[in-house]
């Protein structure tokens, strides 16, 4: 009689089950109990390739972040660069939000994590950044990004026009932004990029270095 298959258990297929759990249902439900129930294995199994929980989800986040383009830093200005790698950054954390608290807490010793800090930060004080504004510029980036990708402000809004009628009458078309939400939040994204960008081109002129911002 042969023996039953035993599954093959893989760093990567770890990562991608601990993804689709947290992707479905959010960074409480990851366990490595849960984990390996997924993955049909025992849980110690799970040790031989991460030590703990948040390793796991280290790693998760690191192939998350690893799918950000960097590319545009050092071939395009400092701004056109920040702008397309915001907007990388957002696509990916947008595909995976439930993540991004746990991104919210810094690097780390991730890996894409780092390196994406590292060419933001040198590209801008390549650029002329004096390197302490260089961080505020890269911290502010990463805020606006991570919180742009948290929820939609549009479906936050219930499809009753009751309810905004009886008690809010500015609030009279709010009912159907939950039906053009990728409209309202790309362009309140878009909106609030332009204006942030613009502040930082403001604020770059007015340093007075003289420097490429090539």
């Amino acid at each position: 009689m042969a023996r039953p298959r035993r599954t093959l258990l893989t760093r990567e297929r770890i990562v991608a089950a601990a993804t689709a759990l947290v992707d479905a249902e959010g960074l409480d439900a990851l366990s490595t109990r849960r984990l390996a129930a997924e993955l049909g294995v025992q849980g110690p199994s799970l040790y031989h390739y991460f030590a703990t929980k948040d390793d796991i989800l280290d790693a998760v986040a690191n192939e998350i972040v690893a799918t950000v383009d960097t590319s545009m830093f050092g071939r395009l200005d400092w701004a056109d660069a920040l702008r397309a790698w915001a907007h990388s950054y957002r696509a990916a954390l947008a595909a995976h939000p439930n993540i991004v608290p746990y991104l919210a807490q810094g690097p780390g010793r991730r890996p894409a994590s780092l390196a994406i800090a590292d060419a933001v930060y040198g590209a801008l004080v390549k650029a002329g950044w004096p390197p302490a504004r260089a961080t505020h510029v890269g911290a502010l980036m990463r805020y606006y990004v991570a919180g742009s990708a948290l929820g939609s402000f549009a479906r936050g809004f219930v499809e009753d026009p009751e309810l905004y009628a009886a008690h809010y009458p500015h609030l009279s078309q709010a009912h159907r932004l939950a039906g053009h939400q990728r409209s309202v939040d790309d362009g309140a994204f878009e909106l609030g990029l332009d204006a942030l960008l613009a502040g930082l081109t403001q604020v770059f002129e007015g340093l007075g270095t003289g420097a490429p911002t090539g």
